[in-house]
């Protein structure tokens, strides 16, 4: 009897390090702590001989070091630590969902064994209907992997292990309902065990290791119980690092043995294979597997939970559990029984649907629908419960009413692709995800059918890189009113029956043949002969349409090195479109849903040479001079070989796209792996798998495969003719065509094909914008899409992310808020969008928001972030690759942004590479737009190239003009005229809304009202700059709630004297005072005529002139070009007008001359007096006035109902400082309103600059100026705290400003928190003492804070807090890499990674307001660098 262990997932384990491999594995860092995880283990190493280490264990412990809580580098400190010689006792934990335990039994000879058992830790049911574990271990040996040890014990495991085999060779077959595929006439059938279905386990992958356990020299036994608490489970993500633990290389030589022992707490009874085990070994073999589907009466109905599948050619084992899922009553059996196999019939009954037997119920219908609806939901990455259970009611009521439902455009997007998913005798299926789907189920007539088709095959050639698509006729209601495609492809060729019994022409076609020329059709009698189409709608007689010869490509064949096997006149079509597949998805049948793939080249050599076929294989024989009399010259072989040679080397010589079936085998078996960790199976038909030649040469000859059916699926169906009831006389066309006519009717029809098919190609542009500017360049990229695709312009934030696997072009404009952030918009899109590139990762582990984005872009090479357009066709992805949630999504993103700040455009970067890393296919490099310099060209430039690459994508270049859609760059507002808008003066029955409702509709957010209760000035002494503390009493609104670190958002009001002088400047004169509102012209189309109305403006509410322009829109912002275009079109002085134009263009003169004068609206109309300028002109095409954020400075444990912000009066002269005065906008606003008046406002959670969750984590706050804003809430919060009795860590504040007697601000409240511990250390740098060099807070940083800042931050997992201007936030960020560079001795490139890893794990936090005092010199320095750069 065995000595059995306690299960249990924590192992501690001695291995001795040798001079030359030392410990014998790899390691990789972990994104949690414990940071170390077993990577690798190497072949012959110390590890490796043991057999009791595994890849995935959790390094805890080495020695008496605890690695749990200890950073990556100081974990490997330790590891390397061990010297030769010595033995580095491992205190390990298995990999998450499992569990392992020591097993020691003895072998024949009577020699010890110690066998690791690693089991699942997830209780399941077995095939008894029993609780159990999935194990991969036990007596049973032949899942185990046996390791070779010495003194010859690896020769008798081997023979112990073909002495299990050879017994699991009498198992019971598994029959009726599952086919068992492969090449190996006697096929083992291993013991089947229940197994969870999890997509993120792979349950093929757990193995027992089987090792020698005798005492040698050098190695000792240990038999001590510890009990040691279960660990927490683990994550595998992040980037991999590799590491050998001895700093040398890795030999593979020497041998040495390690000691283990494997203890838990809780005793569990083991567990065999899912059954309770025997207490005898005589009674280990296991019961039979029973079927599936029941084939007779006495058959149990036990069902095993998966099937062991096993490549003879690797000998790797995989365990299918996907066929359970065949086992529903949606499913079809095989047909297959105990006596008998199917395998090899063509059209077998359960692939095949005829409609004048199978007809469903109901009820049957109803189930099937529930099934996919399902499915549908449960295959998305974002679930949704509430959205699946009223899609399931609506989906019942209508079956229930009406019998039958419709399917919703994403749905049947999903059904196409998984149909194709689970064909069982597809080998290219890897292409699954990129099917691009038309959807024509609207269609009620042949000609509408046949123009679809005219678009399917242009949008499939795409002038021979072909692409896979299906097109989707309306689905079956009852057989005798199908839609169908009579013909079995798209392009096939005639055959021509001799009265000899010859045959002109494809044998395979003569029946459909005939029935053309029954319908009307001429034969032409050539041996190539392209059959016309036979379409039929509702049930009627079909009609015939000849294919346009532009659209039926062809390759004539030759060979590389016969010259004469041109002469044979041999050609092929180049898509293979198939037209008689009937799609089952959901219980709806779509008999008419033609499909193409490309070619397998050995499929042509077949259609060529097969005896039924063409039968050419003699004649290119006899033309090779091949010995023909007898089979054993192999004269057949070496043709065939030749002939597919030539058949590869035509269609690559005309880039048309082709695959070999050494390619495409290799393909199926990446698939086939894919599928295997994504749904735990992959149906296969191995007879149809295996290539007709070289079939034992490629890899799927020797992978067994099971062969079941499962829903969606693609069926057989009958030939149309066979069954069609003619309503008029068979040899008459139901329209009489002359081909002549139809001739000219197809060149009209081509003509319009592009345009006709771009407007059924969806394009989804999205936004997300802080300002509103990303809205607009978002609206100008539809107005040049919907010249040639339907365009629709769509806010993140309202965008569900269920659709984006279903879209086919994704557009993206989005800017970057502050240092990094998304928009309040993007948020939730963006957090999505990582969270489906990490499936593996939990949300704890992702880091904060803005840490992410700005990092994120940087773990994708930069070769896989260029466009597919740009690479060269050796950096493309091979054709058969195609994984990924978004496979079949072609995108671009534009970003905006301001290289003020160092995280550029970062999260349009994010989102750009989590697109790709999600597998879309990207159209163009992101583009980017500096508000600095040269946003409106940058954005010019990308968009027109974006659409002209989307045209050629979608193959309608040739038909649209790109010049004329890009036109719309020129100014998407030139549409305004006074006969489309108007100001309607004191409407009737319209009342002016209180300032927050109209402010809360007029932004579409919910705007809440403070009033200003006190502002006190904080710095003394004459300067030139001023900063005040406002507090404001939120008492009357209730959403007035937040959190020390966040920020409000104040609506400012512009200036009176900028607004007296644009209302002055206004040609209708319109009483400043009388309310008014703005109307639009509209014309809508209905049953009864044209209906004209003047409509309100559904963004501005009603109002008075000077409301407007005080707090709806931005008039101190210098115009876009767009408006500088409308002005050009004002003015009555040509010269202004030239002018006009000429900026109008955003080209360098605009740029110039924005940052030169920064003229606001006023000072534009007063530089241009001959503009004649209207007030609706100005309220339809100004853009919002945009709130501005501050940092709180206040907590509401301290003052409750109150909001307190410090503020930076920002004030600066243009043109360098000689020309006009600018004020801040907010800033001036809240230094000049009286006290008690109203303000505008709204709270944004700052969730990124939160205290920490555990108030005993360190923290050091850094913050020069105005940066010391949130920190007072911090201070504030803290006083708070320990005046309630909390317990709180140590706090550093570092402060800079210019003076200690003018500018220091809060210096009471500082010293004040500092006296009662809220503040432990303080530390101030001033950059203006006479006398004294200028000293800022990087310099006081790495000065005096170096310690304190390694021993927090690198020993003790603090945190620091940053804010501050974008400069100086940068150097804060370098001066701290230098100190831990220095502190704790690494190089330059682990002390970035480090901080890195910081901001990742949420420990770095910036609240960066960017430009304030130092506008101009800013900007100045950004364009100088573009306009060098640019230069370069």
């Amino acid at each position: 009897m065995p000595n059995l262990s306690k299960p249990g997932d924590i192992i501690s384990a001695d291995i001795c390090k040798r001079s030359i491999g030392g410990l014998g594995f790899l390691v990789r860092e972990r994104r949690r702590k414990p940071v170390v995880i077993v990577s690798d283990i190497i072949e012959g190493g110390a590890a490796h001989d043991t057999g009791l280490l595994e890849v995935g264990d959790v390094v805890l412990k080495v020695n008496s070091v605890d690695l749990t809580n200890v950073s990556y580098q100081e974990a490997l400190y330790a590891l390397r630590a061990v010297k030769p010689g010595e033995t580095a006792t491992l205190l390990l934990r298995v990999r998450d969902g499992f569990t392992s335990r020591l097993e020691t039994t003895f072998n024949h000879q009577g020699q010890a064994r110690t066998v690791r058992i690693t089991e699942s830790s997830v209780p399941v049911v077995n095939s008894e209907g029993k609780s159990s574990k999935l194990t991969n271990g036990g007596p049973n040996l032949d899942n185990r992997i046996v390791r070779s040890t010495p003194n010859g014990q690896n020769t008798r495991r081997r023979e112990s292990v073909k002495k299990i085999e050879s017994k699991t060779n009498s198992l019971s077959e598994l029959t009726c309902g599952v086919c068992l595929s492969s090449n190996n006439p006697t096929i083992p059938q291993p013991p089947r065990v229940s197994a969870p279905n999890d997509r993120r386990q792979d349950v093929s992958q757990t193995v027992t290791k089987v090792v020698n356990d005798e005492p040698k020299s050098g190695s000792s036994k240990m038999a001590e119980t510890k009990n040691i608490p279960n660990g927490h489970s683990i994550t595998n993500g992040g980037n991999a690092k590799w590491n050998d633990l001895n700093g040398n290389a890795i030999a593979k030589d020497d041998v040495v043995d390690a000691t283990i022992v494997a203890r838990r707490p809780t005793e569990k009874t083991p567990l065999v294979n899912g059954i309770e085990k025997p207490k005898s070994a005589e009674s280990h073999t296991p019961t039979s597997v029973k079927p599936i589907h029941k084939s007779s009466s006495t058959e149990s109905n036990h069902q095993p939970s998966y099937h062991t599948l096993r490549n003879w050619e690797t000998g790797t084992r995989t365990n299918d559990t996907l066929y359970t899922k065949c086992m529903k009553a949606q499913s079809v059996a095989t047909g297959c029984t105990r006596n008998k196999c199917l395998g090899s019939v063509m059209n077998p009954d359960h692939m095949s649907i005829d409609p004048r037997k199978n007809v469903r119920s109901k009820e049957e219908k109803l189930e099937m629908a529930v099934d996919f609806i399902k499915q549908y939901y449960g295959s998305m990455k974002r679930k949704n419960p509430e959205m699946e259970k009223k899609r399931l009611a609506e989906v019942v009521e209508s079956i229930e009413k009406t019998g039958s439902y419709q399917l919703t455009e994403y749905e049947l997007i999903f059904g196409a692709k998984t149909a194709w998913r689970n064909a069982p005798r597809c080998i290219g299926r890897i292409q699954w995800n990129k099917l691009q789907v038309f959807d024509y189920r609207h269609v009620d007539n042949t000609a509408q059918m046949f123009d679809a088709i005219c678009n399917h095959l242009k949008y499939a050639t795409n002038k021979g890189n072909i692409r896979s698509c299906i097109t989707f006729f309306p689905q079956r209601t009852d057989y005798k009113k199908d839609f169908r495609v009579w013909s079995s492809q798209y392009i096939r060729y005639a055959g021509y029956g001799q009265p000899d019994g010859s045959i002109i022409g494809d044998p395979a076609n003569v029946e459909f043949t005939e029935v053309c020329i029954k319908l009307g059709w001429k034969p032409k009698f050539g041996r190539f002969d392209i059959l016309p189409l036979v379409l039929q709608a509702n049930g009627e007689d079909p009609d015939i349409y000849e294919i346009p010869p532009d659209l039926a490509l062809e390759v004539k064949l030759r060979h590389p090195r016969f010259k004469w096997f041109e002469e044979l006149g041999y050609k092929w079509c180049a898509v293979p479109a198939v037209s008689n597949v009937l799609l089952d998805i959901g219980g709806l049948e779509f008999p008419a849903a033609p499909f193409n793939g490309w070619f397998m080249g050995t499929e042509i050599a077949r259609d060529l040479c097969d005896v039924a076929r063409y039968n050419v294989l003699q004649d290119v024989a006899e033309k090779m001079n091949l010995d023909t009399r007898n089979t054993s010259s192999l004269w057949k072989d070496i043709a065939l070989v030749e002939f597919n040679v030539a058949v590869l080397h035509s269609y690559q010589s005309d880039r048309v796209t082709i695959m070999d079936h050494h390619s495409a085998t290799q393909s199926f078996m990446k698939h086939y792996a894919n599928e295997l960790k994504l749904r735990g199976g992959c149906p296969g038909d191995w007879v149809w798998l295996t290539p007709p030649i070289s079939g034992s040469i490629t890899p799927i000859f020797h992978q067994e495969v099971l062969n079941y059916i499962l829903h969606p699926s693609c069926k057989y169906q009958p030939d149309p003719w066979k069954y069609h009831v003619w309503k008029g006389k068979v040899n008459k066309v139901k329209k009489a065509i002359r081909f002549k006519e139809l001739a000219k009717s197809v060149l009209i029809m081509s003509s319009m094909m592009g345009k006709a098919m771009a407007n059924r190609v969806k394009a989804t542009i999205l936004y997300a914008s802080e300002t509103g500017k990303s809205l607009e360049y978002a609206k100008t990229l539809c107005d040049i899409f919907n010249h040639a695709f339907a365009a629709k312009v769509v806010c993140m934030d309202d965008y569900d992310i269920v659709h984006l696997e279903h879209e086919t072009l994704l557009l993206v404009v989005t800017s970057t808020f502050g240092n990094g952030d998304p928009p309040e918009n993007g948020v939730n899109l963006g957090q999505t969008l990582v969270e489906l590139s990490k499936p593996e990762e939990s949300q704890d582990n992702l880091g904060t928001d803005k840490t992410r984005f700005t990092s994120i872009h940087n773990v994708t090479p930069s070769v896989r972030r260029r466009s597919s357009v740009a690479m060269e066709p050796i950096d493309l992805p091979d054709i058969g690759e195609a994984t990924g949630l978004l496979a079949n999504l072609r995108f671009a993103v534009f970003g905006l942004g301001s290289r003020a700040y160092p995280h550029f455009c970062a999260f349009a970067h994010a989102i750009d590479t989590l697109l790709g890393e999600l597998s879309g296919d990207r159209l163009l490099e992101i583009g980017e737009g500096d508000e600095l310099c040269g946003q409106e060209e940058s954005f010019r430039n990308w968009a027109k190239k974006v659409f002209q690459i989307a045209c050629e994508t979608f193959c309608v270049g040739e038909d649209v003009s790109v010049e004329a859609a890009s036109a719309s760059l020129a100014g998407q507002d030139r549409s305004w005229s006074p006969n489309k808008f108007r100001i309607a003066v004191d409407p009737e029955d319209v009342e002016e809304p209180a300032l927050l409702e109209g402010l809360s509709n007029f932004h579409k957010k919910k705007v809440s009202g403070c009033k200003l209760k006190k502002r006190t000035n904080l710095q003394s002494g004459e300067q030139d700059r001023g900063t005040i503390l406002v507090e404001f009493d939120s008492s009357s609104s209730s959403e007035i709630k937040y959190l020390p670190g966040d920020h409000i958002g104040i609506y400012p009001c512009n200036q009176t004297e900028i607004v007296d002088r644009i209302l002055e400047r206004l040609h209708d004169k319109v009483d400043e005072k009388a309310l008014i509102q703005l109307q639009i012209f509209e014309q809508r189309t209905t049953p009864l005529g044209v209906i004209s109305n003047w409509l309100p403006d559904k963004r501005l509410p009603a109002c008075t002139l000077r409301t407007a322009f005080e707090r709806y829109f931005d008039i101190t912002t210098c115009p876009t070009p767009q408006l500088l275009k409308i002005f050009a079109d004002c003015a009555a002085d040509d010269k202004e007008k030239a002018r006009l134009l000429e900026l109008s263009e955003g080209k360098s003169e605009y740029e110039e001359w924005k940052f030169h004068f920064l003229p606001n609206l006023a000072e534009v109309l007063a530089e241009f007096p001959s503009v004649r300028v209207e007030a609706s002109l100005l309220l339809s095409q100004l853009s919002p006035l945009q709130c501005r954020y501050y940092s709180i400075s206040s907590s509401t444990d301290v003052y409750p109902n109150e909001v307190h912000c410090t503020v930076a009066i920002v004030s600066y002269n243009t043109q360098g400082g000689s020309g006009t005065k600018r004020h801040g906008v907010c800033s001036s606003y809240l230094n000049r309103m009286e006290l008690g008046s109203d303000i505008c406002c709204f709270i944004r959670p700052a969730t990124s600059f939160h205290l920490p969750k555990n108030s005993s984590a360190p923290c050091l706050l850094i913050g020069p100026g105005t940066g010391i804003a949130p920190f007072r809430s911090f201070w504030q919060q803290r006083m708070y705290d320990i005046k309630q009795g909390k317990q709180v860590g140590e706090v550093a504040l570092l402060f800079g400003c210019r003076h200690p007697d003018r500018d220091h601000l809060y210096k009471d409240e500082i010293q004040e928190a500092k006296n009662c511990g809220a503040i432990t250390e303080y530390h101030t740098a001033f950059s203006r003492l006479p006398g004294q060099p200028k000293q800022y807070v990087q310099h006081v940083l790495k000065e005096q804070l170096a310690d304190l800042a390694y021993d927090w931050l690198l020993k003790n997992s603090g945190h620091v807090y940053i804010c501050g201007d974008v400069t100086m936030a940068d150097d804060v960020n370098n001066a701290l890499m230098e100190v831990l560079e220095k502190k704790a001795n690494i190089s330059k490139k682990e002390a970035r990674e480090h901080v890195t890893k910081m901001k990742e794990q949420g420990l770095y936090h910036e609240d960066i307001f960017g430009v304030t005092l130092r506008t101009y010199e800013v900007n100045k320095s950004v364009r100088q660098r573009h306009v060098t750069s640019k230069k370069k």
